[in-house]
């Protein structure tokens, strides 16, 4: 079997850093996603890529996509239920097909890219999908693994970078609630070496649960703090009830691209940091990157910085 890897979702936020960080491990990778050119550039000089253009509610092409790949990362996600595209047909239907071809492919590993505060047994539909993704993926796949980052950050994301453009304009800010939900932000590169990390059939991670996030905990109101002293701004801190943003996602959820959506709401209501007892990032030999990392790299993104 040939050192090839595919990755599910690879044109996306988290998956392009994986397949960068593959290639530069000496992996051929098979990038797979039903929009192949939003790749930004990823296949146009390195001959190791390969592009796929699939629907992972196929069987068949999903099945055509393993075919020959010694690894199989799924880093699909879904954050708004549009039509056929619900929480339940990505999160549980879809990785389950992808979990049972990459069994039948013969893959020798499979790694599942899930959520921090995965459950299915909370009454959020989004929560409650990736706790029953977890579970049908581990039954299709024996040893699968699965990879629970905490909320990511990192140049052109939509967590921290939001943060700052907001946060740099707005004179007023409003808090979901008191903004005492807790967050341990990860780096996404730091996640896509932790999942390449596991992907190294050599590596004795087989079957093992990883929640990956970064080193430090916040309030989110002490994290709104921390960005502000980074780019030299003191707005006012407003608290908003849970139920007033509840009503404004769903208003929201209406427009091609919501500003807040009811799932994001529903995460900020429970804390968002890893297990003391899980395994994380140094259990696959990685110091993860600390927020104040990000904030200099996303300043340095903006227009006009030098």
């Amino acid at each position: 079997m040939d050192d090839i890897v595919t990755v599910f979702g690879g044109t996306g936020f988290l998956g392009r850093r994986i397949v960068r960080q593959l290639r530069t491990q000496g992996f051929r990778v098979r990038v797979v996603s039903r929009h192949p050119e939003r790749g930004g550039g990823l296949f146009e000089t390195d001959g190791g890529l390969q592009a796929v253009a699939a629907d992972i509610h196929d069987a068949k092409a999903v099945a055509h996509a393993c075919a020959g790949a010694h690894s199989v990362v799924n880093a699909v996600s879904l954050y708004v239920e549009r039509g056929r595209e619900t929480f339940r047909s990505v999160h549980v239907e879809a990785a389950e097909r992808v979990a049972e071809q990459a069994g039948r492919a013969g893959a020798l590993r499979l790694i599942h890219v899930s959520g921090i505060g995965a459950d299915r047994e909370s009454s959020s539909r989004y929560i409650r999908s990736r706790g029953e993704g977890e579970e049908v993926v581990r039954g299709a796949f024996a040893g699968a693994i699965i990879v629970r980052p905490a909320v990511m950050f990192g140049p052109d994301d939509k967590f921290l970078t939001t943060l700052v453009g907001l946060l740099g304009r707005a004179p007023i800010y409003p808090l979901f609630a008191r903004g005492r939900t807790r967050l341990q932000p990860a780096f996404v590169q730091d996640v896509a070496e932790a999942i390449v990390r596991c992907a190294q059939y050599n590596k004795p991670s087989a079957g093992r649960i990883f929640e990956c996030a970064g080193p430090q905990v916040y309030t989110y109101r002490q994290l709104l703090e921390t960005i502000c002293v980074q780019i030299g701004r003191r707005p006012a801190f407003v608290p908003v009830p849970f139920a007033v943003w509840h009503a404004l996602a769903s208003a929201a959820e209406w427009l091609p691209s919501p500003p807040v959506t009811r799932n994001q709401v529903e995460l900020m209501e429970i804390d968002n940091v890893a297990s003391p007892a899980a395994p994380g990032f140094h259990d696959l030999g990685i110091v993860p990157q600390p927020v104040t990392a990000g904030l200099g790299a996303i300043l340095r993104a903006q227009p006009g910085s030098r």
